[in-house]
């Protein structure tokens, strides 16, 4: 194929710029802290620019396509639509955030912040990359900085809670490997290399043809090949049973990280399954719809529930997170049907925007609860217990008003972001798959409970005699603050001005998926 970019690479730089803010932020000492933030403002400009130039039909745009490595089909092929460039204002939002909270890092800051940069672009490359060797590499590489950032700055079990992430997330690439090499093999011919590109690997699927060459050359492993793709994005969301490494890791990582790692991180999964999985193996995952659908239930309801059980707020929101991201899955998964017809297809569509927002409210929000844990955990002298609280409405108004409205957003409250995208998934699920929608239902309302159960422990009742002076936010943290906070009013009461650019792109993908 031969060269091609579409413009300005600007998908190229976005992904170069924190990678070259890192390098500066580990010679830069003291410093580093400052570079970092510069150059995530910088980046989240140019991921602002992006989402204003995405094609109005929902297709992929920004496009550059440059010969890499021919004889092994390898290209160097990148393009976002309003999915991949909404994961990238949120990768940049929630990479600023973090980097924000940590001011406390005097450790090796060098290297803090470094590490936080290389996750950044790993994260950039993972959005923007359209060929499986390119988007492998990117996914390999947020690895290692999140596995150090855990090992080194983390709680007293970080070691064990670092190798448990790294040998889960590397059993799930492996599984991905394995498949996609298969494919690539099956897809060559004798004169020509197989494909890694994700796009002529959804126009072989779309048409029947990916899965007869395959049979061809390997018999019917399909849905194995389906089976291993799965697997390895499941363990990244995480869906259960694939989510022990995760309440560990979100804990013992110090608060800054834990916002990376729920608020964007987890995020590649479930990109995974919109950019990967279902277009090149939807006929096979619409064959496994009712497992699939049963364990998405099972992850908003036992995501709760476990939340519920827990006595360390950390885990709590570790849980939550589980349940929040397990309403992506259950649409995901019931929109996987067979020849729909229009009022499907409605639906298919409002459940699919709903999931594309639910990644980005539940990454705002998310991101935001774990940055009031750092700021609670700095003035408590590392507490975080539901039950080492009390009454801190009175000294810190400003601190349990704030943090009060993330959580009312995690709720899921109407007039936040996060009930829009609730409120869509649900929509769309109920009409395609009622008895699983209904279930779910349950995570709502145990979600509540949970929330409500924190928000009156830890900020209501009689203030404790040692915290009657407890710290409220100063200046410079509600100012920080504040803008999250908008955005959540921002996208709760005018969605259009996420859903303009993602329904376009939701309606697109869904033409071209067969199932």
């Amino acid at each position: 194929m031969n060269a091609m970019t579409t413009g300005f690479p600007i998908l190229t730089l976005l992904t170069v710029l924190p990678l070259i803010g890192a390098v500066i932020a580990l010679f830069a000492g003291r410093h580093a802290r400052a570079v970092a933030i510069i150059t995530a403002l910088v980046c989240l400009i140019v991921s602002l620019i992006i989402w204003t130039r995405l094609p109005a039909d929902g297709s992929i745009g920004l496009v550059e396509l440059h010969n890499w490595a021919p004889s092994l089909g390898v290209e160097y092929h990148l393009g976002v639509d309003g999915l991949g460039a909404l994961m990238l204002v949120l990768s940049a939002i929630v990479t600023l955030m973090s980097i924000d909270a940590a001011h406390r890092v005097h450790h090796m800051p060098g290297l803090f912040f470094g590490l936080v940069l290389m996750l950044e672009a790993g994260l950039f490359g993972s959005f923007t990359a359209l060929n499986f060797f390119h988007w492998f590499l990117f996914w390999e590489l947020s690895l290692i900085p999140a596995f150090f950032l855990i090992k080194l700055w983390g709680g007293p079990r970080r070691g064990p809670a670092a190798t448990q992430f790294l040998v889960y997330t590397m059993a799930g690439s492996v599984a991905l490997l394995v498949s996609f090499l298969a494919v690539f093999l099956s897809t060559g011919g004798a004169n020509a290399p197989g494909t890694m590109d994700f796009v002529e690997l959804a126009q072989l699927a779309s048409s029947g043809v990916l899965t007869q060459m395959v049979t061809a050359h390997l018999g019917a492993v399909m849905p194995w090949l389906a089976i291993g793709v799965l697997a390895g994005f499941a363990v990244k969301v995480p869906l259960m049973p694939f989510h022990t490494w995760l309440p560990a890791a979100y804990a013992e990582a110090p608060s800054p990280v834990t916002m990376l790692l729920t608020g964007a991180m987890s995020k590649m999964g479930v990109y995974g399954l919109l950019r990967i999985a279902i277009p090149v193996f939807g006929v096979q995952i619409a064959a496994m719809r009712t497992p699939l659908l049963v364990l998405a239930v099972i992850t908003v309801v036992m995501g709760a529930w476990a939340a519920a059980a827990q006595k360390d707020l950390k885990r709590v929101f570790a849980y939550s997170s589980v349940n929040h991201l397990g309403y992506c899955l259950l649409a995901i998964f019931a929109l996987a049907v067979p020849a729909p017809g229009a009022a499907a297809q409605a639906s298919q569509a409002a459940a699919l925007n709903g999931v594309i927002l639910q990644m980005f409210n539940h990454g705002l929000t998310a991101a935001t609860i774990f940055w009031f844990m750092a700021i609670i955990q700095m003035r408590s002298g590392g507490l975080r217990g539901i039950d080492d609280f009390g009454g801190l409405r009175k000294p810190a108004p400003i601190l349990a008003g704030l943090m009060g409205i993330a959580l009312f957003s995690s709720l899921g409250l109407p007039g936040l972001n996060s009930f829009v995208s609730e409120f869509l998934i649900f929509r769309g699920v109920f009409p395609l798959s009622w008895v699983a929608a209904t279930i779910s239902v349950l995570g709502l309302l145990i979600t509540a409970a949970v929330l409500l159960t924190v928000i009156q422990k830890v900020f209501n009742g009689p203030v404790p005699e040692h915290w009657a002076k407890f710290p409220d936010l100063h200046h410079a943290e509600w100012m920080a603050l504040a803008p999250v906070i908008i955005l959540m009013f921002l996208v709760g009461l005018v969605p259009q001005v996420i859903l303009g650019n993602i329904n376009p792109t939701a309606v697109h993908l869904l033409a071209h998926w067969r199932f």
